[in-house]
């Protein structure tokens, strides 16, 4: 079983305060990435077929997706219900589920922006910068 979490942390897009993004990639069953959404399960494939299920574009009701780049290529994630102190987004990345969760729940807009994931094992950015770890690993979630 292998999961793998990568924690960013930064100024909250909307208003002051720092913000935290939490990266998780899991094989199916592992349930990391449901953890710290709060949902409930191994992982978000109910959550993910309620979210297709919603009304389509033009729609009130409609919600979008995120779009990111995983290895080179687009990958959407959707919006999951989760509490209202996070956002959570969630999809699957070659044969992984992928989630993002936010806090607080405004930090979720940072995935508007043009978000590439590389695989750090096969390079490692030089400017890459290690500081604390997210309290959010550590429990706080």
């Amino acid at each position: 079983v292998r999961a793998t979490a990568v924690a960013c942390a930064g100024p909250a897009p909307l208003g002051g305060g720092p913000a935290d993004l939490l990266f998780i990639a899991e094989e199916p069953g592992v349930g990391l990435g449901n953890r710290f959404a709060a949902m409930v399960g191994p992982d978000p494939g109910p959550q993910l077929a309620e979210a297709l299920s919603e009304p389509g574009p033009g729609h009130p009701g409609h919600v979008g997706q995120a779009r990111i780049k995983v290895a080179g290529h687009p990958t959407p994630l959707w919006l999951v219900n989760s509490p209202a102190d996070r956002s959570a987004y969630a999809g699957e990345a070659r044969g992984l589920w992928l989630h993002a969760i936010a806090w607080p729940a405004s930090a979720g807009h940072l995935l508007a922006e043009d978000v590439v994931l590389h695989d750090l094992t096969e390079w490692t950015p030089p400017e890459l910068v290690y500081g604390a770890p997210s309290p959010y690993l550590h429990g706080k979630a």
